[in-house]
């Protein structure tokens, strides 16, 4: 989901050098990334009165505002930064919409549709163990999808947040441990745990 970091690296060297146009072509390079996370995680009742481009366009012009401190003192890995800032915003987002109803946050903070690109599709087939699913299978991965959402949706925040980064946003186990603020082993195993409960839900035996 996140584009490769290696030309990331180089984009961060050349604005380090002064040079304005890399700028650009970072936060370029990031919006379609954070354009599927806002849609992951905006609140269907939400995208009702609030468009998600303009979600987007806040997050990357937040991060733009925010670029030289992060080049001062880059604590995490830039598509980790960009995902927090986006993350933050949203919270926000839905503590205004929603405070009338006086709901949790944290209710909001669940999955809408997940991602239409191959990995996805192979993720879904793996932890069916559904050899016939593959990422060509467009018709049984439709037919699927929503028994997937619902199920992730019927997690605990923890469980759905881990899995949200391994399987949708397709984060690494150590990137989704520094996301998290965790030790490798400790998000290991919140990830082993998240993974067994899912499977649970979704009815698929826990092999």
């Amino acid at each position: 989901m996140w584009p490769e970091g290696d030309q990331t690296l180089t984009l961060l060297a050349k604005i380090r050098e002064g040079d304005q146009e890399a700028v650009n072509a970072l936060i370029s390079r990031h919006r379609d990334a954070v354009g599927r996370l806002v849609r992951m995680r905006m609140d269907q009742a939400i995208t009702q009165r609030v468009d998600a481009s303009d979600v987007v366009q806040d997050v990357m012009f937040e991060a733009s505002r925010r670029l030289d401190d992060y080049i001062r003192e880059p604590a995490m890995p830039f598509h980790l930064w960009l995902r927090q800032l986006a993350k933050d915003r949203m919270i926000d987002m839905h503590r205004r919409h929603r405070a009338a109803q006086r709901r949790s946050v944290d209710r909001e903070q669940q999955v809408a549709t997940i991602g239409d690109d191959d990995r996805s599709a192979a993720d879904l087939a793996q932890l069916l163990r559904d050899a016939e699913l593959t990422p060509a299978a467009a018709s049984v991965r439709r037919e699927l999808e929503q028994q997937f959402i619902a199920a992730v949706n019927q997690l605990d925040e923890a469980d759905r947040e881990i899995i949200m980064m391994r399987h949708f946003e397709h984060l690494t186990s150590a990137e989704a441990a520094r996301a998290l603020e965790l030790s490798p082993a400790a998000a290991g195993m919140r990830y082993l745990r998240a993974i067994r409960r899912l499977r649970e839900a979704l009815g698929a035996p826990n092999v």
